[in-house]
């Protein structure tokens, strides 16, 4: 490919004279591993939180890399048969680089973005099913995996590298996809994930303190510029109006606004909610107003639910979606580990959830006990290796709302399960409420099941949609929905 159509849309400047004209150097591959390198490519020197890519420039040209493009100043021995460039900012510029490399798959779809603390993942799934259902082909990148028509690939990042994002676009487009729907993280845009392209549609969820600390967020306020930047790179916008940070979310906004919530000024609103508690079933029904009117009734839980629901209606005016598409979609959609309920007994409601903090389990419970069940019964456990604050405030939060908690094991890595749970304990025990200990997950998740009470909503957190357990460095096969199962049919034996 020719180095000028990569360079189109960033800026440069040539570090070293080059005899022959950008316009006449052919590029084989863009590589930013320094792993991968090859006579022939270009390579971007990227600074990562372990490593950086300038500390490879000089083996790049050793290895024949045709260009190689960085952001530092630097000392680096030439013979004259690579191009050095220099630019601002060098993962900024692979965003663009990647977008043409790939041949701008993005402006053939339509890219719909979500940002956000909570609610990402659930309203990904959501707009998706319901554009299916409406005929378009749609893939999806997230938290969870990226799908590519019937191919489902683990996610390692909310939001790729861009040049995954680009390859990943460039295999939908292939595949036959008009639309992509895709969770956009803060890491994502501060690291110019998302460059390169523009979003057709970005969604804001709702925003708290989250992602602050090394190698994250410095502060509250970065983490709400970068999740900012999604409305500047969007031709609509669709804001979640009850959240008390829209106004300052917006700000700068390059977009046209529109507006979803409770809040009854919003351009979409729901009124008349109802909580739905039927035997397997925890919900909610309402109906909207404004924009687009119409009945629905969802498998999930909580007002949070509502919004997710809404952001997903508020999508579909814009692709003309008939209303039956809709409430179907909206009433069959579950998500993987998000409030995922497991059928187990007509008596009581188990669900999994991927709850994994203190503010996520607060908020999960806290919606749960709106449902006034019988008893409120949270397992959970701490992942090691993590800060130790988290398990007290965790612990503290489930001995605060829970009935009865079961503290277990999620993934201790390089800890021991056992001061694991000493830690958590610490937390709960100042709230005096009701728990037992029971490190081995899966007698834990038994023994929940075998005392489950008429009426009782009992919540597995933590894990979610992971499938391991990860213990000194190895992942072990650990899916709860399989766990259940074994369960269930070791109990029909017995």
């Amino acid at each position: 490919m020719q180095l000028s159509q990569l360079l189109k849309k960033i800026v440069y400047q040539i570090i070293e004279e080059e005899k022959v004209k950008i316009e006449e150097i052919e590029i084989n591959q863009v590589i930013y591993d320094s792993r991968k390198i090859i006579p022939g490519c270009l390579f971007l020197c990227i600074s990562g939180a372990n490593s950086d890519g300038h500390d490879y420039a000089q083996e790049a040209i050793e290895k024949g890399a045709r260009v190689v493009v960085v952001e530092k100043e630097m000392q680096l021995t030439n013979q004259g048969n690579t191009l050095i460039l220099k630019v601002e900012n060098t993962r900024y510029a692979m965003a663009f680089i990647s977008a043409a490399y790939f041949n701008h798959p993005a402006e053939k779809m339509k890219i719909i973005g979500i940002t956000g603390t909570k609610g990402k993942t659930t309203t990904t799934y959501l707009i998706k099913s319901i554009l299916e259902k409406a005929g378009h082909k749609v893939g999806l990148v997230g938290t969870i995996e990226t799908i590519i028509g019937d191919r489902k690939i683990p996610a390692h990042n909310t939001t790729p590298e861009s040049y995954l994002l680009q390859e990943t676009f460039a295999q939908m487009l292939e595949a036959g996809c008009d639309s992509v729907v895709m969770e956009v993280s803060s890491q994502g845009l501060m690291l110019h994930r998302t460059q390169g392209f523009e979003f057709e549609i970005g969604i804001f969820t709702n925003l708290e303190p989250d992602h602050i600390g090394p190698n994250e967020h410095k502060n509250f306020e970065e983490y709400l510029a970068c999740k900012s930047l999604l409305f500047k790179q969007c031709r609509i916008g669709l804001i979640n109006k009850d959240d008390s940070h829209w106004e300052e979310m917006i700000k700068g906004h390059t977009c046209l606004i529109e507006t979803f919530g409770l809040d009854q000024e919003a351009n979409l609103t729901a009124k008349n909610l109802q909580l739905v508690n039927e035997p397997g079933f925890l919900g909610v029904s309402f109906q909207t107003q404004g924009k687009y009117e119409i009945e629905v009734k969802i498998p999930s839980p909580g007002r949070f639910s509502v919004y997710n629901a809404l952001a997903a209606i508020a999508v579909c005016t814009h692709f003309k979606v008939e209303k039956e598409s809709v409430a179907l979609a909206l009433a069959t959609t579950s998500v993987k580990g998000r409030i995922e309920i497991i059928p187990v007994s007509d008596q009581f409601t188990l669900m999994i959830d991927y709850a994994h903090n203190a503010m996520a389990l607060h908020s999960l419970l806290t919606t749960l006990k709106e449902y006034n069940p019988k008893r409120l019964v949270c397992l959970f456990g701490c992942g090691g290796n993590r800060a130790k604050g988290r398990r007290y405030e965790m612990g503290s939060v489930s001995g605060s709302l829970a009935d009865f908690t079961v503290i277990t094991s999620d993934n201790p890595r390089f800890e021991e399960p056992l001061e694991i749970i000493k830690d958590i304990r610490s937390g709960i025990e100042k709230t005096k409420g009701n728990f037992i200990e029971i490190p081995d997950r899966k007698e834990a998740i038994a023994y929940v099941i075998a005392n489950g009470q008429p009426g009782d909503i009992i919540v597995l957190a933590g894990k979610g949609h992971e499938d391991y357990q990860e213990i000194k460095g190895i992942h072990y096969p650990m899916d709860e929905r399989v766990i259940i199962w074994e369960i269930l049919h070791e109990g029909k034996k017995a």
